[in-house]
């Protein structure tokens, strides 16, 4: 247990001070009535007197705030020791990590807080817990909001070059990851658009070219079939979707973004 031990009980230090604040109670107690000054300061003792008296005091204060410290943790400790096995060893490390001051009066309330439900022992509020559930786009209503562009790669021959886009996104199954590129019906033809396409580019409306996006990743029929209306709905050139199996390569990709 991370306790603190409580320090040596030293003598009363007499200080100059302490010897000039006890005679300024004294006068402002005598100002305070100047009709009766002269009966106030009759009745007043010395300051060598009040030092001896509080000499004498002090050994017995420091007793009594040993006692009652023991006094509170022997009560924490008999309330952690009323606790299950499993979390007695919860609270003890806890305990050991806690901001808290390390006195009787804090490791009571810490067990008051648990007892009540306050603090959770296992993910207390001191401790960063970083959130691991996965953003999902669950329903998205275009492909803008389902998928986001993580990365880009001009591949195809010098004379017909094409822009390869990598998106990423999760509908509800797992993370995926699509390959959209735009592709020629007739391989001897060229490309009279930008090679920057994008979803929804002005120049689709041409009958040589069309998209082929490729799925990576655990996508169910359900999501394949929306990806394709959703890219579909995006852009005017025709829209094929397929799934791939492998998963390779995507790394690479997505270092050349």
């Amino acid at each position: 247990m991370r306790f603190r031990r409580w320090p040596r009980p030293t003598a009363y230090r007499e200080t100059s001070r302490k010897r000039a604040a006890f005679l300024r109670k004294q006068r402002l107690e005598r100002e305070a009535l100047p009709l009766f000054a002269a009966q106030i300061g009759a009745r007043q003792h010395g300051v060598d007197e009040e030092m001896a008296r509080r000499t004498i005091w002090w050994v017995d204060y420091e007793r009594d705030r040993r006692d009652q410290r023991a006094a509170r943790w022997r009560e924490a400790r008999a309330r952690l020791f009323a606790l299950d096995d499993a979390l007695r060893l919860t609270v003890r490390k806890l305990w050991r990590c806690c901001p808290y001051p390390a006195d009787p009066a804090s490791f009571a309330d810490m067990l008051h807080q648990i007892a009540a439900g306050r603090l959770d022992p296992h993910r207390p509020p001191w401790v960063f817990h970083q959130k691991t559930s996965a953003r999902i786009t669950a329903n998205p209503a275009t492909f803008a909001q389902a998928f986001r562009q993580i990365g880009r790669r001009r591949v195809g021959a010098a004379a017909v070059p094409v822009d390869e886009l990598l998106f990423c996104g999760n509908l509800g199954s797992g993370i995926l990851f699509l390959t959209s590129r735009v592709r020629l019906r007739d391989p001897s033809g060229s490309f009279d658009t930008s090679s920057n396409h994008r979803l929804g580019d002005s120049h689709g409306g041409r009958a040589g070219h069309w998209v082929e996006i490729e799925v990576r990743g655990e996508c169910p029929d359900a999501d394949l079939t929306m990806i394709e209306c959703l890219a579909q709905a995006a852009h005017t050139r025709p829209v094929i979707v397929r799934r791939i199996v492998s998963s390779a390569g995507i790394a690479g990709m997505a270092g050349r973004s």
